[in-house]
């Protein structure tokens, strides 16, 4: 169980920090600056993983329920995640591999995010959550909702974003300047060489469909999570329970492993010690993200590249709110100060 959490989560990290794959500053620039690339290569990731996951359960890896869908918990938490990974500068997977590069205030908003997750799944408000996400409005499945076969959802959604690709890989390339290669080879394409989003994308969209049978055979009958395994390491410290310990535990340390092992190996990692107006907003961002997360039953990953690719309304749902979230964040803490000098200087 720890071997093979660990290495799936290492690899996830690895990837992440070379591809440089942070939902968070995608969603945001799909708001400011217009740039839709990181929410496209989200798309592929998800669609990889939808026909991956469900060729796996049609050859009988595993068996998965849908379950039922609180749509009203959803959305709020959604929303307040999304608010929460800006003011963190990181969404949940995202804070834990920019931790893995030394940031510490990245350390300072996992902390919090951590705490959070406890308290609202195990701790003084865990009845509240269990409440807020009680009243439910039926199937969480839409092929169920709508009586059809999973596949009549998954095959146009792949051949929707198989469209987007190959119309956006067909306009004019931007040529970034870049520094002579000081590595070659392989050593060059793994730790110098700039990644192409869409196929980091694939390659997450491999690791989370891998991550379903190999967590199935521990017993946990899901693919990739980070909230409550996070709330679970924090429970474990303060209780010494082995019984939480479970995979989902083992493969958020190795994201952070994984990607230490890449920002070290790439010359990226650094510690950067925040001042304190960011030490703020990390600690706020982050008990928004617990809070947010804990609501909604998933983050960024859990429900956005998850519970999508299962096809299922909470992951849609959520992650249309994660993304107003952060646009109603970004106004807020980007593009509202922004306008306010502009302003000014006039």
């Amino acid at each position: 169980m720890a071997l093979t959490g660990i290495l799936c989560g290492a690899l996830l990290g690895f990837v992440m920090q070379r591809g440089r794959f942070c939902l968070t500053g995608g969603f945001r620039d799909m708001y400011i600056a217009k740039d839709n690339r990181m929410f496209y290569a989200l798309l592929v990731a998800i669609a990889v993983q939808a026909v991956g996951v469900f060729a796996l359960i049609e050859a009988g890896a595993f068996e998965y329920q849908a379950g039922q869908f609180p749509l009203w918990a959803t959305v709020a938490g959604a929303f307040i995640f999304g608010i929460g990974i800006i003011l963190s500068g990181g969404c949940a997977t995202g804070t834990w591999y920019r931790a893995g590069e030394g940031l510490i205030g990245s350390w300072i908003a996992l902390a919090f995010y951590m705490l959070m997750a406890a308290i609202m799944k195990s701790g003084p408000l865990a009845q509240f959550t269990v409440d807020a996400r009680t009243p439910v409005v039926g199937t969480d499945s839409i092929a169920e909702t709508f009586g059809i076969n999973v596949w009549f959802l998954v095959i146009p959604f792949v051949a929707l974003v198989a469209f987007i690709v190959f119309r956006e890989l067909r306009k004019p390339r931007v040529k970034i300047p870049s520094l002579k290669p000081k590595k070659t080879g392989l050593a060059h394409i793994l730790f110098e060489k700039r990644w192409n989003p869409y196929v980091t994308a694939v390659l997450i969209g491999l690791i989370a469909t891998a991550a379903w049978p190999l967590s199935a055979a521990t017993g946990r009958v899901f693919g990739l999570g980070v909230t409550t395994p996070s709330a679970n390491i924090l429970q474990y410290l303060v209780t010494g329970n082995l019984d939480i310990l479970n995979w989902g535990v083992f493969l958020v340390l190795g994201i952070l492993f994984g990607s230490y092992f890449a920002a070290k190996m790439s010359g990226e990692f650094r510690l950067r010690t925040p001042d304190t107006k960011t030490v703020v907003r990390s600690s706020g961002g982050g008990i928004l993200m617990g809070l947010g997360a804990s609501l909604a039953g998933g983050c960024s990953i859990g429900n956005g590249l998850v519970m999508t690719s299962m096809m299922t309304w909470s992951g849609w749902v959520a992650l249309t709110f994660m993304i107003l979230g952060t646009w109603t964040a970004s106004y807020f803490v980007f593009v509202r100060p922004a306008k306010q000098r502009a302003a000014a200087r006039n």
